[in-house]
C-alpha cells in the first residue's frame, strides 16, 4: 500500500483537499467561459464522468462575469484560471467562484496582491500557485541551475507573498511537458512545504503521448505518496483527461471508482474483431459507477483462465464467443451477439 505523504487540508467547495484525503480529480473545460451555455453543457459533460473539481479560463469581465451563472448549475467547485488582472480574481471571487489560480507575483503592485488575499480570505477561498516551466520570471531563467530548482525557487517566491499576508489557503502545481523535470521539481518542493499539491504535466500530448508521459509522471510521484489533486492535461476532449485520471488511480490502488477493464493484445489464435469489441465495451462501460472488473478476451483456449478474477467477461471463439462470470462460462453466442448479451447479463446483475 503507498504511504502518502500528509499535507495541510484545505476546502475547494465541498471537495477537502490534501489531509489525506482521497486524491481528486480535476479537469478544465476547453470552451469559452462566455458562453455560459456551452461552458455549463462541458461542465455537467466532466461531472458526470467523475471529474471533481474544474477550471476555468478567464480572460476578461465577461468571462468573470459569467461565473456568477456557471456556479449556480455546476454540480462540482469551480476553480477561475487568472493571469495579470487582480480585478478578475475580485470578481470572480464576488461571483462565487470556489479557488483561484492565480500567481501572486504576476498580478503587478503589492496593493493588488493585498486586494485579493484579503478577500479571498475572508471568503475561504483558496488560491492555488501554478507555476509553469515555459514560463518563469526572467530572473530566474537566467539562473545557472537545474530547470526543477528554478520552479521551485518559483513557486517558494510566491509562497512567500501569500504567507506574508497570513494567507495559508495554498495549493501548489510546478508542472513541465518533460517527464524528469516535472518529477524532481515536486520531489524537491514535498520537502520544502506542507501544502497540498496539484501533479501532472503540461503541454504533454495528444491522447497517445500525452499519456504516456502524464501515466509515467503523476504515477512515480503518487507511487511515492506525493500528490493530493491530479490533471491528466491532453489535446483532447476533457472528459478523456478523467477517465485517465481514474485509470491512474485505480491501477495504483488509490481509487477504485468505476470499472476496471481488461483486455488482452490479440494474437495469431484471435477468430473474432476483438479491437472493435474491446472498444465498444469499455466505452458502453466507462460511466457505470460500480467496482466491477469486465474482461475482453481474444480466445477461449486462455481467455476464462487469464481473466478468472473479472466479473464479467467475454472469450471470443471462431465466429462466436463465450461469455463467462467470475471466470465461469455462463452462455455461448454468435459473434454479433456478444456486446448485446453482456450488456444485458451486466446490467441485470
Amino acid at each position: 500500500m503507498i504511504k502518502r505523504r500528509i499535507t495541510k487540508e484545505i476546502s475547494i467547495g465541498n471537495v477537502k483537499v490534501g489531509g489525506g484525503n482521497p486524491i481528486s480529480v480535476q479537469s478544465m473545460c476547453n470552451t469559452d467561459t462566455r458562453d455560459i451555455k456551452a461552458t455549463s453543457r462541458q461542465i455537467k459533460e466532466l461531472a458526470d464522468a467523475g471529474c471533481e473539481i474544474i477550471r476555468l479560463a478567464v480572460l476578461n469581465k465577461d468571462a468573470a462575469s459569467a461565473i456568477k451563472d456557471l456556479v449556480k448549475v455546476s454540480p462540482v467547485p469551480l476553480v477561475a484560471d487568472i493571469h495579470f488582472d487582480y480585478r478578475l480574481a475580485i470578481q470572480c471571487i464576488n461571483n462565487g467562484i470556489a479557488a483561484l489560480r492565480l500567481n501572486p507575483g504576476n498580478i503587478g503592485r503589492k496593493e493588488h496582491t493585498q486586494a485579493v488575499v484579503k478577500l479571498a480570505k475572508q471568503q475561504k477561498i483558496p488560491i492555488r500557485i501554478g507555476v509553469n516551466a515555459g514560463s518563469l520570471e526572467k530572473d530566474l531563467q537566467d539562473k545557472d541551475i537545474p530547470l526543477s530548482e528554478k520552479m521551485v525557487q518559483s513557486a517558494m517566491n510566491h509562497i512567500k507573498i501569500l504567507e506574508d499576508l497570513d494567507f495559508d489557503l495554498i495549493k501548489v502545481s510546478l508542472k513541465s511537458s518533460d517527464v524528469l523535470t516535472t518529477i524532481d521539481a515536486y520531489r524537491s518542493i514535498s520537502k520544502k512545504v506542507d501544502y497540498p499539491l496539484h501533479i501532472g504535466l503540461t503541454e504533454s500530448g495528444t491522447m497517445k503521448g500525452g499519456l504516456i508521459k502524464s501515466a509515467l509522471g503523476i504515477g512515480i510521484l503518487l507511487n511515492e505518496g506525493i500528490g493530493d489533486t491530479i490533471r491528466v492535461s491532453l489535446t483532447e476532449n476533457p472528459v478523456e483527461e478523467v477517465f485517465a485520471g481514474y485509470e491512474i488511480l485505480k491501477n495504483l490502488k488509490l481509487r477504485k471508482r468505476g470499472v476496471n477493464f481488461i483486455s488482452c493484445p490479440t494474437c495469431g489464435r484471435t477468430q473474432i474483431d476483438l479491437i472493435s469489441l474491446a472498444k465498444k465495451v469499455e466505452n458502453r462501460f466507462r460511466n457505470l459507477d460500480k467496482d466491477i472488473t469486465i474482461a475482453v478476451m481474444g480466445c477461449p483456449v486462455n481467455g476464462p483462465g487469464e481473466a478468472k478474477n473479472a466479473d464479467f467477461g467475454i472469450a471470443g471463439a471462431i465466429g462466436e464467443g463465450y461469455i463467462f462470470k467470475k471466470g465461469k462460462v455462463i452462455d455461448r453466442v454468435p459473434e454479433d451477439k456478444l456486446f448485446d448479451r453482456l450488456e444485458e447479463i451486466i446490467l441485470n446483475s
